[in-house]
């Protein structure tokens, strides 16, 4: 039997939202083992002087549980 777990991160950059999604995956991934999937719940962009300088997405990831223990 699988048992899985949900965690909310918050991921930026300076490039694009698929970019935040993709550092904030790759972050996670120093520290969770078996990522099977992201919901993005919000998006969001800072703006300076009429420029959008940063992307923001807060999301929910899920892992699966180590079995091995």
């Amino acid at each position: 039997m699988s048992v899985g777990r949900i965690i909310e991160i918050s991921a930026m950059s300076e490039k694009s939202f698929d970019d935040a999604v993709r550092e904030g995956i790759a972050r996670a991934e120093k520290t969770l083992r078996h990522i099977k999937g992201a919901w993005i719940k919000d998006m969001r962009v800072d703006v300076q002087d009429g420029n959008v300088i940063g992307y923001q997405v807060n999301m929910q990831i899920t892992f699966l549980m180590d079995d091995s223990l």
